[in-house]
């Protein structure tokens, strides 16, 4: 139940952002989600991607400091309080978060949460626990 997600460190300069996708592009691989959190000097950009493996591969080749974390994505109604029950699980587990983004399915009226959290077998017991659906990683990968 847990998904692959690549993380890069970027500098924080013009060009770095397009460097990647253009990478991306060239081998075929489609962006599912980002986040990108940055500083003056920095960023961190995370992705699901449809090929993890290729993609970590591909941008370490090309010269990025480039990693695969291990977090769960949960499908969850897209409607308000959606988002607060997933949250409420984990929290009534005594879970850490330590960081979230979320995107919409396309063809469906649910919304996909990304959650990276301390005890990733802990909080897909809880989620299970509270009804909330932990999606496989092909099931992202192929949204």
């Amino acid at each position: 139940m847990k998904i692959k997600q690549i993380s890069l460190f970027l500098e924080n300069k013009a060009g770095r952002l397009v460097r990647v996708t253009e990478i991306l592009a060239q081998h075929q691989i489609n962006i599912r989600a980002l986040s990108l959190a940055d500083t003056s000097d920095f960023g961190i950009l995370r992705l699901i991607v449809n090929d993890p493996e290729t993609a970590y591969q591909v941008l370490k080749a090309a010269g990025f400091a480039v990693s695969i974390t291990e977090v769960l994505a949960v499908e969850i109604d897209d409607t308000p309080g959606g988002l607060n029950a997933a949250l409420s699980a984990l929290q009534a587990a005594g879970l850490n978060i330590e960081y979230v983004y979320a995107f919409v399915e396309k063809a469906t009226d649910k919304a996909v949460v990304v959650f990276r959290v301390e005890e990733l077998e802990r909080a897909i017991q809880a989620l299970a626990e509270a009804g909330i659906n932990t999606l496989r990683g092909e099931e992202v990968y192929n949204l």
